[in-house]
């Protein structure tokens, strides 16, 4: 298995996250060699710049926490986080349109952001624990279908966070086709590899420190 260091966004996305907070990660994220570290978009370019010398990626979040504003502003944003620095693109599909069946605005949605952002990376936040099981099928056929290129659980800001039995399913929806990302509520390193065991590919965690420390 791929060292479980290099599967890790390290993760700050409290509202209440300083400069100061942001820069603990930064370092933490360059100390352990994490894959990314991610940040609300306010924050990108102070990450990006401290960390263009490494191997640690820059990832942002986008629409985030909620999801449900209109896609122009997601695409704004998305546009403005890749010209400050962003490698990777976190988005919030509108879940309420969703669960409505509304497929075409969710491919549409998912599709601007992709086209605004190129070549980079975009993981698609399905938000699982808000969603019945035919959703989450849904959610991750039309993340395949919108040309995003991972599929991920959750904000870890909703009811409940990444479950093994949501990593099963969604392996079972995308196969190879797209990569899974495990997302919430992630404490330890059993409950990490666990779901890495279950079909992640990657993983957002604001625990990551513990996470190492303790394999």
């Amino acid at each position: 298995m791929e060292e479980l260091n290099r599967k890790i966004d390290h993760t700050i996305l409290n509202p209440d996250a300083r400069s100061s907070d942001v820069q603990r990660i930064i370092d933490e994220a360059l100390r352990y060699n994490f894959y990314s570290v991610c940040v609300n978009s306010s924050f990108v370019k102070i990450v990006a710049d401290s960390l263009k010398d490494s191997d640690v990626h820059t990832c942002s979040v986008i629409g985030f926490p909620l999801g449900a504003m209109k896609t122009e502003a997601k695409v704004f944003e998305a546009q403005q986080a890749i010209e400050d620095g962003a490698d990777e693109i976190d988005m919030v599909i509108h879940i309420g349109k969703l669960i409505d069946g509304d497929e075409e605005y969710i491919v549409k949605d998912i599709k601007a952001v992709k086209d605004a952002i190129g070549g980079k990376v975009l993981k698609v936040i399905i938000e699982t624990s808000l969603l019945q099981q035919d959703e989450k099928i849904r959610a991750c056929r039309l993340a395949l279908e919108a040309g995003a290129d991972f599929v991920k659980t959750s904000t870890g800001f909703s009811t409940g966070g990444a479950t093994i039995e949501d990593i099963r399913l969604m392996k079972e929806i995308v196969g190879d086709r797209m990569k899974i990302k495990a997302s919430g509520g992630i404490h330890s390193s059993q409950e990490a590899m666990d779901l890495i065991e279950a079909g992640a590919d990657r993983l957002g965690a604001s625990r990551s420190v513990d996470i190492i420390r303790n394999v």
